[in-house]
């Protein structure tokens, strides 16, 4: 248990705390925008997350309070609970409404929430305090819960509760992450596999692109619509339930079924980026880091170029890095739109990796990323 932490714990309820947890944010190494289209993704935890103190109280009530956050709130058990307003309770909040929707008994409890992901980056920092809160809720309450059923009710919690459309890649590698590991997930059957993921004498930087971040929902929509467009197309001769059943080769054989170019771009996106995922995943087991920054540098050309979903600060980052002998790959991670990119960089140069990128971006962009130097971590646990 962080003393400091502590100590604002116990300032703060007038009792000490009596366990702590910690979630991490995560990122997608490989693997983007093929989730809702069959495919694979491989994604690990990150060193950033979310720290959760906890107690038991008498008074039956549940005391949400954040280090990050001004807004708080004290609220009794009860029967259910809605979602108040936008504030950042709310995901906490959700997860308590899960658990009473499977019958179980939660009791009043003190919560000090911490978290060093940077919000609305696309690091997943509401998975992060999600899952914390349903393990701790989990563990404090002997509720039963496999991991595996923690990550769906995150899902629920995100899908019901808060009311955003997204997968089930962010609560699975919150929980499931491991150190230098990363998990090769199918998001349609959950099938998963933990890959071997040493960075030998390479960090991972992640960088911030700080644009204000209002993720297209419009133009995800159209691409969800325009790879179900590609998918009937290909279904006049081939007998297959999504983009990702078939490999390169295959969609080279059948792409003249799809009548629309910008639909045949999108299409095959999707599906040599599945094919990336799976050369990914044996190149990281090699420990063939030269390999695996070709394949970053490859999908990122992709979503810039087929899929369209880049933009000047994404584009602007991966063509930095290209310039640096001490990068081996980057590419935009997430939907898109803003949000973050992933580098592969040395170790002994992340600092002057890290000044020079930020002089250049805000040249070339007009205000400054931010840059950070994770490890790939552990999922979610008690600390």
């Amino acid at each position: 248990m962080k003393p400091d932490l502590s100590q604002k714990f116990s300032k703060l309820f007038g009792q000490p705390a009596t366990a702590a947890f910690f979630a991490p944010g995560r990122v997608n190494l490989i693997g983007e925008h093929i989730d809702y289209n069959g495919g694979l993704v491989l994604p690990c935890a990150i060193t950033f997350g979310t720290d959760l103190l906890v107690a038991e109280n008498k008074e039956g009530i549940f005391r949400f309070r954040s280090l990050d956050f001004e807004d708080q709130l004290d609220i009794p058990v009860q029967d259910g609970y809605t979602r108040k307003g936008k504030e950042w309770y709310n995901y906490p909040l959700g997860v308590m409404q899960q658990f009473l929707l499977n019958n179980k008994k939660i009791m009043g409890l003190d919560m000090l929430f911490k978290g060093d992901v940077p919000v609305a980056s696309g690091l997943s920092s509401s998975a992060s305090i999600e899952i914390v809160t349903a393990f701790a809720l989990n563990e404090t309450f002997n509720s039963g819960f496999t991991k595996l059923e923690l990550v769906q009710l995150g899902k629920k919690v995100e899908n019901d509760f808060i009311g955003v459309n997204s997968g089930i890649m962010d609560q699975f590698a919150v929980a499931f992450g491991e150190k230098e590991k990363a998990i090769e997930l199918n998001c349609d059957t959950l099938n998963y596999k933990i890959v071997d993921c040493k960075l030998q004498d390479y960090v991972l930087a992640i960088i911030n692109t700080n644009k204000p971040r209002q993720l297209s929902e419009s133009k995800y929509n159209e691409r969800v619509a325009e790879c179900q467009t590609a998918l009937k197309d290909l279904q006049k001769e081939l007998k297959i339930d999504y983009l990702c059943a078939i490999d390169t080769a295959t969609f080279n054989k059948y792409e003249h079924l799809i009548e629309n170019e910008t639909v045949k771009k999108r299409a095959r996106h999707v599906i040599e980026e599945n094919d990336r995922v799976k050369e990914a995943t044996q190149v990281l087991a090699s420990g063939d880091l030269t390999r695996f920054g070709q394949l970053l540098y490859a999908s990122h050309a992709s979503l810039k170029d087929l899929y369209e979903v880049t933009g000047k600060e994404l584009d602007t980052i991966v063509n930095f890095c290209k310039t640096q002998k001490t990068v081996a790959g980057a590419r935009m991670t997430g939907a898109g739109f803003g949000g973050c990119a992933i580098a592969l960089v040395k170790h002994d140069a992340f600092d002057d990796f890290s000044k020079n990128l930020i002089k250049y971006y805000t040249e070339k962009v007009g205000y400054e990323c931010a840059v950070y130097n994770s490890l790939i971590g552990d999922g979610v646990k008690r600390v």
